[in-house]
């Protein structure tokens, strides 16, 4: 599963489900190398570059032979040409190609070496040294129809002759994008379209600009459409097997319901011995359901920051980047467009740090609760608070505290993004034993049962979490309304 998100571009969504596979591991062997590897090749399409050699060194610890060790070699190599450290990649590729025995590996992986050591020798500046090996691997993949491959060397040799030749240059580009169209490998395409987008020998670039918007935009629609998608049917697997798992717990409890009547002539004292036990398992199996909420909630936490920057803030930079590379900047009313950009970028990091900051439960909470809640009011939304001072806060746990703090920032998250709401009512009530809190807005509602499946699951979770109850009510074009319930 993590390979078929990574080759559909989601890396944390990749990392997730590998730090899934990690229980299962119960030796080290091809299994642990599989893993390590594709974590390091996670973190290295994310830039993480110290992360991705970490991972690449613990699948060399555990390869048992040179031929196992070529890949994760290789990689780091790589990323050595990524980090401009020519000198260290130059010298892994030369130590793979001189400890190759004779018929080691197949030709389509001698090709990949030769590649890159060229490339690598190129960029230090050894140019015809590296334009030999680039092309000796262009040539052994052609031998050997290696199509996926001859993409990553008309690319090299693409950026070889950018300079000094730019009509070879070009049709090492046409080269790549036609294998790459073929072989339905967008990113690939992507980057032959940009070196064709600068190109000097090119006279009209709109045609290779226009190609290079649509696929970006095509390919990240698709690409959010596939992380959604990957994300229901894990949820539908698990929510059936949580759903097995309780029918065959609920047939277990009626045999031991069975075999207790059967036992109503035992002994006084077996019977103390039973309801002894008993409460001991009961006792243990609620502890470990609240450390499980807990877990998830917090897991839940994590996945939707992830999901911020990943979703929205990646775009956002590459919307940012694409804008640059095919718009001239000279103009007035383009800087003003990049500068825009640039603070909705910085906006959308502020945001998602203030939505992640430590909560104070002391003296200041219902302050800084009241702030928090204000912020989300603007020009064209209306919140008003009504009630926040009349608890006793004081008294209230701190976990509680935090819950309650966490829960109405996602729900003013939830309003600011999907409602369209003008205006935004939160009022607090209490009475000896309990906190009630309403929410309402005026948005645009919706249908219930898919706003709770889609959005606030991990709100219901925090509150059961702490013994309370949320209930929510909406309706199409009628508004969103919640009602929090909690013991002090």
């Amino acid at each position: 599963m993590a390979s078929i998100q990574q080759i559909n571009g989601d890396y944390y969504g990749s990392k997730e489900t590998l730090t899934e596979a990690l229980p299962y591991l119960k030796k080290k062997d091809i299994y642990s190398v599989s893993i390590n590897n594709f974590f390091g090749i996670a973190d290295k399409e994310l830039s993480n570059y110290d992360d991705a050699i970490y991972y690449y060194n613990e699948a060399l610890k555990d390869c048992a032979d040179s031929l196992c060790k070529q890949t994760p070699l290789n990689n780091i190599a790589v990323i050595y040409i990524h980090q401009k450290k020519y000198d260290n990649a130059i010298k892994i590729f030369e130590s793979i190609i001189n400890t190759k025995k004779s018929g080691e590996g197949d030709q389509n992986s001698n090709a990949l070496i030769l590649d890159n050591l060229g490339y690598a020798l190129y960029k230090k500046g050894l140019h015809e040294k590296g334009l030999l090996f680039m092309q000796k691997g262009l040539d052994t993949r052609n031998k050997y129809n290696d199509d996926y491959g001859s993409i990553e060397s008309n690319l090299h040799l693409t950026e070889y002759y950018t300079d000094s030749e730019p009509q070879k240059s070009r049709q090492f580009a046409l080269n790549a994008y036609e294998t790459a169209t073929k072989l339905n490998s967008i990113d690939e395409r992507l980057e032959a379209l940009s070196f064709l987008m600068t190109n000097n020998s090119v006279i009209n670039k709109t045609e290779y600009i226009q190609k290079f918007i649509f696929l970006n935009d095509s390919i990240l629609k698709v690409r959010n459409n596939f992380k959604n998608k990957f994300a229901k049917i894990k949820y539908d697997s698990k929510k059936e097997k949580d759903e097995n798992e309780k029918l065959r717990l609920e047939k277990a409890e009626d045999l031991v319901a069975i075999k207790e009547a059967e036992k109503d002539k035992v002994i006084l004292f077996a019977t103390l011995i039973a309801v002894v036990f008993s409460g001991v398992y009961l006792r243990n199996r609620y502890k470990n359901k609240e450390r499980l909420g807990k877990i998830k909630t917090a897991y839940d936490t994590e996945t939707r920051i992830a999901k911020d920057i990943h979703d929205e803030l990646a775009n956002d930079v590459f919307d940012t980047i694409t804008f640059t590379q095919t718009q001239s900047l000279t103009t007035e009313n383009n800087t003003g467009i990049l500068l825009q950009k640039l603070n909705h970028i910085y906006t959308r990091v502020r945001g998602i740090s203030r939505e992640n900051n430590d909560i104070d439960t002391g003296t200041n909470y219902s302050r800084n609760l009241k702030d928090m809640l204000s912020t989300y009011s603007d020009k064209n939304i209306n919140v008003s608070i009504n009630g926040v001072e009349k608890i006793n806060w004081d008294v209230i746990e701190e976990l509680k505290k935090i819950t309650i703090h966490r829960v109405l920032q996602e729900l003013m998250v939830n309003m600011k993004k999907h409602s369209e709401a003008s205006v935004v009512v939160l009022k607090f009530e209490t009475d000896s034993t309990k906190i009630f809190i309403n929410y309402s807005d005026n948005g645009k509602g919706g249908e219930k049962s898919k706003i709770i499946k889609n959005g606030l699951q991990n709100m219901e979770n925090r509150i059961l979490s702490v013994k309370g109850a949320i209930t929510f009510e909406t309706e199409p074009q009628k508004g969103f309304k919640v009602k929090i319930t909690m013991p002090k």
